[in-house]
């Protein structure tokens, strides 16, 4: 009898977990709509990495020419070529941090899930 009553109660817990532990359909439908606005955060990140990048590769083509080709005088060509792929490496750099900061959004976004 007992060994009957032990199994019942372990049954009725397995079934009680199984139940609580389900999503509802609205549930599974919120943590989807979560996970897509996440998802298109992190498609933005990359944009905006992308995008940065391109910037920054066409600054720096233009300091490569200003060296090769401009006809300033040899030092102020340099100077000028210089400040140009400063600017460059910080356009690359904030970019990278909006990028960053767009997926840490996201990243936060998942964790109301």
């Amino acid at each position: 009898m007992k060994a009957k009553s032990i199994t019942t109660l372990i049954g009725a817990s397995a079934l009680a977990f199984l139940f609580t532990s389900c999503d509802s359909k609205q549930e599974e439908a919120r943590e989807a709509t979560i996970e897509q606005k996440a998802d298109n955060m992190e498609d933005h990140a990359d944009t905006v990495r992308k995008q940065g990048e391109a910037s920054a590769d066409k600054a720096e083509d233009k300091a490569d020419m200003i060296r090769d080709e401009a006809p300033l005088p040899a030092p102020t060509a340099e100077s000028a070529a210089d400040r140009t792929e400063e600017a460059a490496d910080a356009a690359r750099e904030a970019t990278e941090k909006q990028a960053d900061a767009i997926e840490d959004k996201a990243d936060e976004l998942r964790e109301q899930k």
